[in-house]
């Protein structure tokens, strides 16, 4: 049979004169009517090994896909590559009826080339009887991560697709994913009946993506660093991915404050509005995008200059594939994420209502995200070992910990302490595990399987406790040990490392990234300019002297970064100083007189132009929910009832509350401190706050004991710094 001539057809419709990467050979293989599984980064081409071979093959190609706004995206440009209308169609619930009809008549006709489906869609018996009647050239399934429970985005309806598949009538398949460790490709194979399909993988190195991350040290500080961020590149294409919709819609008021054309996007905007806002990000009319993880999926924009995560993503899967959005035409592309240990208590706390494997594998996916967050070592090589690919060389010069690489230090004893207690334990452990074995802590499940009786037992104490998650995470990477993903992560020694057992060898690691959450590294970011010392150091002296006034220990007139913030921006009235982060109406009329007069006088004396173009604007928050739960404690709601008529967890709750009391808004909780604890214990933890030179909660729990739960003493914080601040 004669080979077909493909860069014809490739010119004609697309203007390409030559593929990229495997695109050939998957065609080929599509068209010799053999399935395939193409594992391609985003950017790498993946629709037009669908979309080619459905325009010179007979009948229709089904394509699979789980958005609507990418079938819309993907449609319009298939139809723009042809001056008749209808060769690419889609159904979804979006359609009514007559428009239906349409489509169906231009599959008759045999018009239509490529129909997308959602495969909610497809599961219904009036498409599956009628796509029985029609020539189906092949299947394409995109996303096609979303059928694995181990995939980032997994969706149980993908799970059903062999089977309709199945009713319709067999034709080739063709599965397609920009990530996929190697369990999630098995299992996509497996659950689609492809399992001799030919495997196309490509790279998933993208040189031209500079990766970041970066301590979230608190909401103001974040928000302030990202302006700046987006202000010094202004006018280019960004994407700021967000977990939460109010987050979203609060980051975008932000954004636009400060003059950046900014807009949200997310599953609780009409679709109108979404659509409009992706076309108007699309022509650039919008230049930032702030979005939850519904936006980007098959959107076609090659010059996104940024990706900014401000929440740490739940896998490693979905942070590559979100990141992979930017420098598509191979220009630049800056990556960054913003990570915070209290981000990840909360994402492990959404987990509790699944079901206990989707726990499992969910925090197994987190502690890959933590590790690659954590770790000194080049991010390329981190996220390229986790799609089972190796980076040669140990810098990659477009990364944080590459830019700014640390010391390294001599680790083979701690390797060999590592190697030791896997193969005492028989290799059916997890890392948090060894680490106690190692460091000779006898827990409640070491114990129970009388590991503290192994002669290696706490093999590792006299060593520095740091060393040990750089050491098992840098083994694995060198081949050393191997994480055995099918079995939750349990660690197992491969041949190196039993070769490594016999004649140990120089083995240099790089130490974790120690992050600082602490507010003091918050001064003067963002603000375009550096601190005043002079000025601070005035100005702590006045919140002294002041605090001896009120009798109140100095941190409740104001925090520390509030001061830093003051002697960065200079802020010279009233309405000024509520810019300050931590500074509310009713604590800049009670105490900010002082402060903006000695601020003043300050500046009029040094000659200092104050930085007033630079400030980031803030914006009241979005402040009905505020409003709802001052109103709610004024009747004396139960706060836990507060929590759950609103919609958000606890602690959710108890961070609006400490905002509305730090911005200097008086709160009476007493009511329910009356119900839930003890009056004893709220005492002594009143008279430490009394006390105590710091509001910091970890300080607190470690001052007063075990005997205190933290939401305790978060609770009588609020009244004590109601009664006291406010």
């Amino acid at each position: 049979m004669k080979e077909i001539n493909l860069i014809e057809p490739l010119k004609t419709y697309f203007g390409f004169d030559t593929f990229k990467g495997d695109q050939e050979a998957i065609i080929r293989n599509l068209l010799d009517g053999n399935d395939a599984f193409v594992l391609m980064p985003t950017g790498g081409g993946k629709s037009l090994c669908y979309q080619l071979p459905s325009l010179i093959m007979g009948g229709t190609a089904i394509v699979i896909s789980p958005l609507i706004a990418l079938m819309k995206n993907q449609v319009d440009v298939i139809n723009g590559l042809s001056e008749e209308d209808g060769m690419a169609h889609y159904i979804n619930s979006s359609l009514n009826k007559s428009a239906i009809d349409l489509v169906k008549n231009d599959i008759r006709s045999g018009k239509t080339k490529l129909l997308y489906v959602a495969p909610e869609s497809l599961t219904k018996d009036e498409y599956v009887e009628f796509l029985r009647g029609v020539q189906i050239s092949f299947y394409a399934i995109d996303e096609a991560h979303c059928i694995s429970e181990w995939g980032h985005d997994f969706r149980p309806e993908y799970r059903n697709i062999r089977p309709i598949i199945n009713k319709i009538g067999r034709a080739p398949i063709i599965a397609l994913t920009a990530t996929a460790t190697d369990k999630v490709r098995t299992d996509i194979k497996k659950s689609l009946g492809i399992t001799d399909a030919a495997e196309f993988k490509s790279s998933f190195n993208r040189p031209n993506l500079y990766y970041e991350v970066k301590p979230k040290i608190s909401e103001e500080a974040t928000n302030t660093q990202i302006v700046k961020f987006v202000k010094q590149h202004a006018g280019k294409s960004g994407i700021i991915y967000c977990l939460s919709r109010k987050k979203v819609e609060e980051l975008a008021a932000i954004l636009c404050a400060n003059e950046i054309k900014a807009a949200p996007y997310h599953a609780g905007l009409d679709s109108a509005t979404r659509s409009q806002t992706q076309d108007d990000f699309l022509m650039q009319d919008i230049h930032v995008i702030v979005a939850t993880i519904a936006f980007g999926m098959g959107i076609d924009k090659p010059d996104v200059r940024f990706v900014i995560h401000y929440d740490i993503p739940k896998s490693l899967e979905g942070y590559y594939q979100e990141t992979g959005r930017a420098g598509r035409d191979g220009g630049e592309g800056l990556c960054m994420v913003f990570y915070s240990n209290k981000d990840l208590k909360k994402l492990e706390k959404f987990m509790e209502n699944k079901s206990v494997v989707e726990q499992d594998i969910g925090r197994q996916l987190l502690q890959e995200t933590a590790a690659y967050a954590e770790s000194s070592v080049c991010r390329r090589k981190l996220l390229l070992h986790y799609f089972g690919e190796e980076y040669p060389k140990e810098n990659c010069e477009n990364c944080d910990n590459c830019l700014h690489p640390k010391t390294k230090i001599e680790a083979r004893k701690p390797l060999e302490i590592v190697l030791e207690a896997v193969a005492a334990v028989k290799e059916n452990f997890m890392q948090d595990y060894i680490i106690d074995f190692v460091k000779g802590r006898a827990t409640d499940d070491i114990v129970s399987h009388k590991h503290h009786e192994q002669e290696c037992f706490g093999a590792g104490e006299d060593e520095d406790p740091k060393v040990w998650n750089p050491v098992i995470r840098q083994a694995i990477i060198a081949g050393y040990i191997k994480k055995d993903v099918e079995n939750y992560g349990l660690l197992k020694l491969t041949p190196e490392g039993r070769k490594f057992m016999k004649s140990p060898k120089p083995f240099s690691i790089v130490l974790d990234n120690e992050f600082n959450f602490s507010e003091e590294d918050t001064a003067g970011e963002g603000h375009g300019g550096a601190l005043d010392p002079a000025l601070y150091n005035m100005l702590t002296d006045l919140r002294k002297g002041v605090a001896k006034r009120f009798n109140l220990p100095p941190y409740v007139i104001f925090m520390d970064v509030s001061l830093e913030q003051m002697a960065t921006v200079y802020p010279v009235s009233l309405e000024e100083l509520q810019n300050i982060q931590g500074v509310g109406a009713g604590k800049a009329r009670k105490f900010g007189m002082p402060f903006v007069e000695l601020i003043r006088k300050h500046c009029e004396e040094n000659d200092i132009e104050r930085p007033e173009d630079l400030r980031i604007r803030t914006v009241a928050k979005k402040s009905m929910l505020k409003v709802k739960i001052i109103q709610s404690i004024d009747r004396q709601v139960a706060l836990d009832d507060i929590a759950n008529a609103q919609g958000i967890d606890f602690d959710e709750l108890l961070d609006e509350i400490d905002a509305i009391v730090y911005s200097g808004t008086k709160l009476n909780i007493d009511y329910f401190l009356e119900e839930v604890m003890d009056e004893e214990h709220v005492n002594d933890i009143y008279d430490y706050f009394m006390e105590s030179e710091t509001d910091d909660l970890d300080v607190a729990m470690q001052e007063l004991g075990n005997e205190y739960e933290e939401d305790e003493i978060r609770l009588v914080r609020v009244k004590f710094l109601s009664e006291k601040a406010n």
